[in-house]
């Protein structure tokens, strides 16, 4: 089992749970997430922070930002993911909602700046924890 967790966030992965093996949390939330549902995550918070750091430069230093992605994942029927990065050219938080197939859980969640750093680089990698295909 591997914890990781700071000031406003934690992640805890657990590869002997089949179903939930990943703890996401934020300041007063946590859910269990599936392998695929984590790893959609940290594809689309990614794309976001590549997509933030192509225009930052161009930003002035009072002017804010807001980027959103929204992205399909899983099997057929297939669940959503939608994540946003709000902030300006040098501090910015993470929010996400994930909709999965019908008949399962959903979730919203978020960070603050503080919380959103540091655990963007814990997020990214994900795809070295899990030996197998999500």
């Amino acid at each position: 089992m591997e914890v990781q967790e700071g000031e406003g966030w934690r992640l805890v992965i657990d590869p002997t749970r089949a179903s939930f093996p990943v703890l996401l949390g934020g300041r007063d939330w946590a859910v269990e997430l599936e392998i695929g549902e984590a790893l959609a995550l940290r594809q689309v918070a990614m794309r976001l922070l590549a997509q933030h750091a192509d225009l930052a430069d161009s930003l002035m230093e009072e002017e804010a930002i807001s980027l959103e992605l929204e992205q399909e994942f899983g099997a057929s029927p297939a669940g959503w993911l939608w994540v946003a990065l709000e902030g300006d050219r040098s501090t910015w938080c993470l929010r996400f909602v994930l909709t999965p197939a019908p008949g399962s859980r959903a979730v919203e969640g978020g960070w603050d700046a503080l919380a959103s750093a540091a655990l963007v680089p814990v997020l990214d990698r994900l795809d070295g924890l899990f030996a197998g295909p999500a």
